[in-house]
């Protein structure tokens, strides 16, 4: 097993408590289910979110989807003129078999824009 680093993000319309789980959740199972992982498989995630979110942290989202005993950590990318609004990314480190080029990095909805060159 090797310890790997897998990335998504994906956009919501709103600085919005629901929108922000809802987003989040669908993030954080995209991720699992694209990369055939469980919790036992992950070993930390962290979640940051533009400036221009503050309703909720992002990691409640994946409390509520069984990631009781994973050390999750919630920050603020910083503010960076231009830059796509309402953003939530993880970047989560699992233990896994497959290579580097067998990770699936996930970007949804407006986030896509992020990267062209992998989103799905």
């Amino acid at each position: 097993m090797a310890v790997r680093a897998v990335r998504g993000a994906t956009q919501i319309d709103a600085d919005d408590r629901d929108q922000i789980l809802e987003a989040t959740t669908e993030l954080v199972s995209e991720v699992m289910a694209r990369n055939g992982l469980s919790t036992d498989d992950v070993i930390s995630v962290v979640f940051t979110v533009t400036p221009d979110l503050t309703a909720e942290f992002p990691a409640l989202a994946a409390r509520k989807l069984g990631f009781h005993e994973v050390p999750l950590l919630c920050a603020t990318e910083i503010g960076v003129p231009g830059a796509l609004p309402r953003v939530i990314r993880l970047m989560a480190h699992i233990a896994t078999d497959r290579s580097r080029s067998e990770v699936q990095h996930v970007y949804l909805r407006g986030a896509t824009a992020l990267r062209l060159d992998i989103a799905q």
